[in-house]
């Protein structure tokens, strides 16, 4: 016999270990979100590994696959600020758009893969209807603090 694949993002989640954590407290002079009508603005979280930041430069001391799994990484805590800003995931009706920066050398050409463990968590998480997503990946010198990678989100939402 086997068992029904998840319904719902929480069973999702929970059926992939995750727990979403509590939204940051913003290091600078901004707010973790805004909502605008339906659209729900995230500002860019950056990588984090056991509490700090994922330092790292892609090309020169960090490979794709560690990148991709900091991308992953920061669509958890993406969606634990989502969550946070509107009370309940099964509100999202669309991830629209992602923006990456992938700190890089700059010869480094596959911030897209990078930016894959984002998107594809996004897709496993709220599935391809709600969870596909518009998205750019850019190498960038730096990102605050060292990290490795910095996400930023735009959701669509029911009232």
């Amino acid at each position: 016999m086997t068992s029904a694949a998840p319904s719902t993002v929480q069973e999702r989640l929970q059926q992939l270990g995750i727990t979403l954590p509590p939204v940051a407290v913003p290091a600078a002079a901004y707010v973790p979100f805004v909502r605008t009508g339906n659209l729900v603005f995230l500002s860019g979280h950056i990588a984090k590994k056991d509490g700090k930041t994922w330092v790292g430069q892609l090309g020169k001391d960090t490979d794709t696959a560690t990148g991709k799994a900091a991308a992953r990484a920061i669509a958890i805590d993406l969606m634990g600020t989502l969550q946070a800003a509107v009370g309940d995931l099964s509100k999202v009706t669309r991830i629209v758009k992602l923006m990456s920066l992938v700190n890089s050398t700059p010869d480094f050409t596959e911030h897209h893969l990078v930016t894959n463990g984002a998107s594809e968590l996004f897709v496993e998480v709220f599935g391809p209807e709600v969870g596909a997503h518009a998205r750019s990946a850019f190498g960038v010198a730096q990102i605050p603090t060292g990290a490795c990678v910095e996400i930023e989100l735009i959701a669509e939402v029911r009232a």
